[in-house]
């Protein structure tokens, strides 16, 4: 009825409520507007706490997410990351990304920090290293169509975007589900695989 979007009205809610240049609060503002008023498809603080305990073990100095949406899990991973750290984010609806961008640097993220790439992950993956500059990703979040995990994490494979070592981290790949990307990770004798449980965010 208003004409705007739920993430917009998302975005109306933290400049309201949530304190400039503070990732925590914003998370947590982000989290009262999902749990009372609109859902959305973020992270959740219940799967984030996972996101963080990765971050805190690998200390990853460049981070791949795919699928920023509204910007929760960027700004998630953002505060996160040890000095010097750089986190690249790719959204492929600009409606979204339009948000995003908004709501990144509200939490008080530069574009040496954060770089917000908008447009498809199979068209943006080929070009990370030439237009982009990363060499090689630490940590890659998967967070977007679950049905592009195994296309996109091929495609990270084949243009060697993977460092050694690096961890990906995968959400929802049970519900909705994920089952070649799973099926592949788990069989292909390239990765050690760990499933998290966790419930479904708010």
């Amino acid at each position: 009825l208003t004409g705007t979007s739920r993430e917009q009205r998302a975005f109306q809610y933290l400049l309201a409520h949530a304190i400039p240049g503070d990732p925590h609060h914003i998370l947590q503002t982000f989290d009262q507007w999902c749990y009372h008023c609109e859902h959305l498809s973020c992270v959740g603080p219940d799967k984030g706490r996972i996101v963080e305990r990765v971050l805190l073990e690998r200390a990853p100095l460049r981070v791949l997410e795919l699928g920023t949406y509204c910007g929760y899990g960027t700004v998630l991973l953002a505060q996160g990351l040890p000095p010097g750290a750089r986190l690249y984010t790719i959204e492929g609806d600009p409606r979204h990304a339009a948000v995003a961008e908004k709501v990144i640097r509200l939490a008080g993220f530069s574009e040496q920090t954060v770089e917000l790439i908008v447009g498809p992950s199979e068209e943006v993956i080929p070009c990370l290293r030439e237009k982009h500059g990363l060499m090689k990703a630490d940590l890659v979040f998967m967070d977007h169509w679950k049905r592009c995990y195994l296309r996109d994490l091929l495609l990270l494979e084949s243009h060697q975007l993977l460092a050694e070592g690096a961890t990906i981290l995968a959400d929802n790949v049970v519900f909705p589900g994920a089952p070649h990307f799973l099926q592949y990770t788990k069989t292909c004798g390239k990765y050690h695989c760990k499933v998290h449980r966790a419930s479904l965010e708010y």
